[in-house]
């Protein structure tokens, strides 16, 4: 059994990074009642094989989940259709290239990248490149352009900018 364990020297989160996360969650959580999906903050792990044979398992920030079925033990095998992620000083660099490459394999439809500091949202939607699965940047999101936040996978769900930074000091 291959648990692939990596210790990283991280600090814990500081009250902006969980704010970012909490208030995602919060004004997500009552617009999924009744569906299939679900919404998850930090501390929900998934567990994935990659097409190297290798056991991953991570931990993101928040994600959207359809597939609460695939479970072994307190990870989820099943993949997320959205993912997000809030960058911080000791996760910045693991966040834009380990987990988004895994991210990419696993053929997770959508991925923020937050950062709290600058208050903005970049989106990244997959598509595929000759049958190869691809993240795109699709918008970054500013408080010049925050009428145009929105989860691009769930378009029937709002999230105002304001809200996700709320309380939050840069």
């Amino acid at each position: 059994m291959d648990l692939n364990l990596q210790i990283v020297d991280m600090a814990g989160a500081t009250p902006e990074h969980s704010g970012v996360i909490v208030n995602f969650v919060a004004a997500i959580r009552k617009q999924l009642k009744d569906s299939t999906c679900f919404v998850y903050s930090d501390n929900v792990q998934y567990r994935w094989t990659t097409k190297d044979g290798e056991t991953k398992t991570v931990i993101p920030d928040a994600t959207i989940n359809c597939q609460t079925k695939k479970k072994r033990g307190n990870s989820y095998v099943g993949i997320p259709r959205f993912v997000m992620e809030v960058v911080s000083p000791s996760t910045e660099k693991y966040d834009r290239t380990e987990k988004m490459e895994l991210y990419r394999e696993q053929e997770i439809e959508e991925y923020w990248i937050v950062d709290w500091k600058k208050r903005q949202v970049e989106i990244y939607i997959l598509d595929y490149e000759k049958d190869i699965p691809k993240y795109y940047l699709w918008k970054t999101i500013t408080d010049d352009n925050k009428d145009e936040l929105k989860i691009v996978g769930f378009p029937h769900i709002k999230i105002a900018f304001d809200d996700l930074f709320d309380e939050i000091e840069p």
